[in-house]
């Protein structure tokens, strides 16, 4: 991934606008490193680390917005553009997991 993926602000939404869209049937798509991961996520989310998304996006639906989210949403930003770039519908989720348990998210603990 290009550093161009980092200087265009992908769509956004809040973790409370998130939270909706996931209710809504939007898949939550956590681009951080595997250590983090294995930490805490949030539940139904599909790891997809952001070193692997160019190769791996493949896998991930095309008929569902897919929300993108790492700890503090710099790195998810980069992943949405990514995405939008490759044809799929795909928001950033600013503020990330430390936004994300502000606003009442539900988590997991990792594995």
């Amino acid at each position: 991934m290009s550093i161009r993926h980092y200087l265009y602000r992908a769509p956004s939404l809040s973790a409370a606008e998130a939270i909706e869209a996931v209710r809504a049937g939007a898949l939550i798509v956590d681009v951080r490193r595997g250590f983090e991961w294995h930490r805490t996520r949030i539940p139904g989310a599909v790891h997809l680390p952001l070193e692997q998304l160019t190769d791996k996006c493949a896998e991930l639906p095309d008929d569902r917005l897919l929300i993108t989210f790492c700890t503090g949403g710099l790195r998810s930003y980069g992943a949405a553009n990514l995405l939008i770039e490759y044809g799929f519908e795909a928001k950033n989720m600013s503020g990330g997991l430390i936004d994300w348990r502000a606003a009442g998210g539900a988590l997991e603990p990792g594995r």
